[in-house]
């Protein structure tokens, strides 16, 4: 469920759990695109026959490509209006605890930490969980960093 909010009470958004989003699953297709657009074509990720022989029994996604499905499951959670520039700004931390395999389903759950403001405008500090479906560890928990301008 997305929480909307206005630009002028950002700073009410310290401490808020967003929740989840829904799940998407990880094609093989979306991870041979991400391939050729980083040129990280390593088999573990590319060739599906190769990948059945090793360490995970199939094909698993690229880390960076499931951090970067924060980018689509940041705006299922959070709408803010009134603004007229949104930042991703970075992250202070990053990690891969479990790999993605290919055809699994993977959601995220945000809570914002931290709310401060910036040269015009606020930053949000943002845990997120990028969670695998039936997965005992998360595939990626990473702390991102949001801004937001009026």
């Amino acid at each position: 469920m997305t929480t909307t909010i206005t630009y002028e009470r950002l700073a009410d958004l310290a401490g808020t759990d967003l929740g989840y989003t829904g799940y998407r699953t990880v094609s093989q297709d979306q991870v041979n695109l991400f391939a050729d657009a980083t040129d990280d074509h390593q088999w573990i990720h590319v060739d599906p026959e190769r990948a059945r022989s090793g360490p995970f029994g199939a094909p698993i996604a690229h880390g960076f490509l499931t951090l970067s499905l924060a980018v689509p499951f940041w705006t299922e959670l959070l709408e803010v209006k009134g603004v007229s520039t949104k930042v991703n700004y970075g992250l202070d931390k990053v990690r891969f605890p479990a790999p993605v395999v290919v055809g699994s389903r993977v959601r995220m759950r945000a809570t914002v930490v931290d709310v401060v403001e910036v040269d015009g405008g606020y930053q949000l500090v943002v845990d997120q969980t990028i969670e695998i479906a039936g997965g005992t560890k998360p595939a990626v928990v990473a702390r991102g960093l949001y801004r937001f301008y009026a």
